[in-house]
């Protein structure tokens, strides 16, 4: 399996498929899992003939399990030095959820010519928890019950999301689709639990303003206003107000995870900016995903 090692000799995991000479997607995951929720998106993108990159942040899936850096300054390190061994240029970067923090830290700091344009998927920027600055965020008591959560039963808790809020599977209508519950959980038992429990804190107590004021390339915000993990009116609209060339596309009723439920409506929106057609602005109410009801153990 490839693998990078970086400045501080971590050994980070990547994939790295298709044509080296053709425009380089690089796509950054959420937490807990790895590179493999981006599974549908690797596939389709090779198909359209764009070099497709995907790494395991360091603590999670295949990436070596660290003591210590699980913050938002280790994760952009690693992906600088991923995007120097590959010496990735004119790259569009795509971050999901946590995957969108790393996106908007790595970018607002990046080498010109390195990065054309980012997307933001359901992402955690500006800044997750409530603070006086933040008065419309996430207690920190929320983010305490995740930790203790975790460290009391990660096995259980990691059913637990996946089988309600991040697929919108507690929602009434919504079918449970058992693969997706198993595969989020196989991915996020993969890495360690110190680093899922250490990235709570990076993914929800960073603060992404001055990032987000210093990107200067396009960016795509995409979210969901539905979306029960991130929520939306304190994320997208505010993540917008601060790019200097940022575009809003939002959903009604999509889950956090919706790359995996209605992956064909998230691809055309990708691809139609990284054409640079138009994205369209909102659309009132997507699809229903099509399952038959699955009993979740």
């Amino acid at each position: 399996m490839p693998f990078i090692t970086t400045r501080d000799g971590t050994e980070i995991f990547y994939k790295d498929w298709g044509p080296k000479e053709a425009q380089p997607i690089v796509f950054h995951h959420g937490w807990p899992p790895s590179a493999d929720d981006w599974d549908n998106q690797l596939m389709f993108f090779l198909g359209k003939g764009y070099r497709v990159i995907a790494h395991d942040r360091r603590g999670h899936g295949r990436s070596a399990q660290t003591d210590g850096g699980n913050d938002m300054h280790h994760y952009a390190a690693d992906v600088e030095d991923l995007v120097e061994t590959l010496d990735l240029r004119n790259a569009i970067h795509i971050g999901h959820s946590t995957g969108g923090g790393e996106v908007a830290h790595y970018v607002a700091k990046a080498k010109p010519g390195r990065v054309a344009k980012a997307i933001l998927l359901d992402a955690v920027p500006p800044v997750m928890v409530k603070k006086d600055t933040n008065p419309g965020g996430t207690p920190i008591e929320v983010f305490d019950g995740f930790r203790a959560a975790l460290a009391n039963d990660r096995a259980q808790f990691y059913l637990d999301i996946p089988s309600g809020p991040f697929y919108n599977f507690n929602r009434h209508g919504v079918a449970p689709i058992e693969g997706l519950i198993r595969n989020w959980w196989r991915q996020a038992m993969m890495g360690s639990v110190k680093a899922g429990y250490e990235c709570i804190k990076a993914f929800s107590e960073t603060d992404f303003t001055d990032d987000l004021k210093s990107i200067e390339v396009p960016v795509l915000v995409i979210h969901s206003e539905d979306d029960q993990i991130v929520p939306y009116a304190d994320s997208a609209p505010l993540t917008v107000q601060l790019l200097k060339n940022g575009r809003l596309k939002t959903y009604k009723d999509l889950p956090h995870g919706c790359h995996a439920t209605h992956p064909d409506l998230i691809n055309a929106d990708f691809l139609a900016f990284i054409r640079g057609e138009d994205v369209g602005l909102k659309s009132e109410a997507a699809p229903a995903i099509i399952a038959e009801p699955i009993p979740v153990a």
